[in-house]
């Protein structure tokens, strides 16, 4: 089966040559020495600030949402993954929905405000597909209204916009080191600010609130990394750069042989250094992009509909209707993507498109 994605997996005998240091430590969580070289590695390869890893993508949103949030109205999208809203629901806040733009799939910065109550206490946009949102916009409407700035960055690992790092804007920004994204941890992921105090929060907040053995920060969970995780991490780190020229081949192969008289383009905004994360398509009508899922599927090979459903359709947000989310929604289908693909294989799933669109 040719899949949507396909985790990269290092060379097996430089996982163990790593995880062996962890045995030799005999130190196999609590932030050892693998996560503090991963955390350097990453802080000094992405032009990053502050970095935390964490054990997931979501619990950097549900952090601060919890520090942030105050129980208020959070603006959001609904367009992304579930875990964007789910997080907010989570810590008992309310998502507000602002649509989305038609082309590039973030939020429509232009709708923000009109959204804004005496309620509102964050801003939490997705960066879809390792496409930033219109980070000025928001942030200016945010400075206006003295609100948070928060951003799910999960598809953003190495993306620049405006020759900086994309985790540098906002208050707060998180990344998904899942097994499925473009550089992982296995399980994992991240927390980006530029500020120290929030830094400060944050780092408690995932430990339980420690504030030394004995003394408590404040209120925290438990978000920390294991050495294990941090080990595949530093497998992975040193192929970043074959990963995505592999990836990005197979993008520049899908970009000219599509029928894209049938098919729309994810449009990156202009000063964008993308990643090559995700490839989706956006169909004329949901008949067509069933036509070709089953087609694709009838050979093995399974794209996704991602993302979908439009998240103010679940029934526990209680979400207004959204057009262009819910269109959108409908229509668009995420193709395999992966480093070292066999470039017959996607051949084969650019013809079986073209021929049934």
């Amino acid at each position: 089966m040719i899949a949507v994605t396909k985790s990269f997996l290092p060379p097996l005998a430089e996982y163990q040559a790593l995880v062996k240091r962890a045995w030799d430590n005999n130190w196999l969580t609590n932030r050892g020495e693998l996560v503090l070289e991963l955390e350097a590695k990453l802080k000094d390869y992405l032009k990053v600030n502050h970095i935390i890893i964490m054990n997931n993508g979501t619990i950097p949103l549900q952090i601060a949402l919890k520090l942030f949030g105050n129980g208020g109205e959070i603006i959001t999208t609904p367009f992304s993954y579930v875990a964007t809203t789910s997080a907010i629901v989570w810590e008992n806040c309310k998502p507000v929905f602002v649509d989305i733009h038609p082309e590039y799939l973030t939020i429509d910065e232009e709708k923000i405000e009109a959204a804004i109550t005496p309620k509102t206490t964050a801003i939490l946009a997705t960066h879809v597909f390792g496409n930033p949102c219109h980070v000025f916009a928001i942030e200016a409407i945010a400075a206006k209204h003295k609100l948070t700035v928060i951003y799910d960055a999960a598809h953003c690992f190495g993306v620049r916009y405006n020759n900086e790092s994309v985790f540098n804007f906002g208050d707060v920004s998180s990344c998904s080191f899942h097994a499925t994204k473009l550089f992982h941890t296995g399980e994992g992921g991240a927390v980006f600010c530029n500020d120290r105090s929030i830094y400060d929060k944050l780092f408690y907040s995932h430990n339980f609130g420690h504030n030394g053995p004995l003394d408590f920060h404040g209120l925290g969970i438990n978000g920390k990394i294991s050495e294990l995780h941090a080990a595949m991490g530093l497998a992975v780190f040193p192929h970043m750069q074959s990963i995505i020229e592999d990836r990005k081949r197979v993008v520049e192969f899908y970009n000219g042989q599509l029928n894209f008289e049938e098919l729309q383009p994810l449009k990156i905004r202009q000063g964008t250094e993308w990643n090559y994360s995700y490839y989706p398509v956006i169909f004329k009508s949901e008949t067509a992009l069933l036509k070709v899922q089953a087609a694709l599927n009838a050979e093995q090979i399974s794209p996704r509909r991602y993302f979908y459903p439009s998240l103010n359709t679940i029934p526990y947000t209680q979400g207004k209707k959204m057009p262009v989310s819910e269109l959108v929604a409908s229509k668009i289908l995420c193709l395999p993507l992966a480093a070292a693909m066999d470039m017959n294989d996607v051949s084969k799933i650019i013809r079986i498109i073209n021929e049934n669109l």
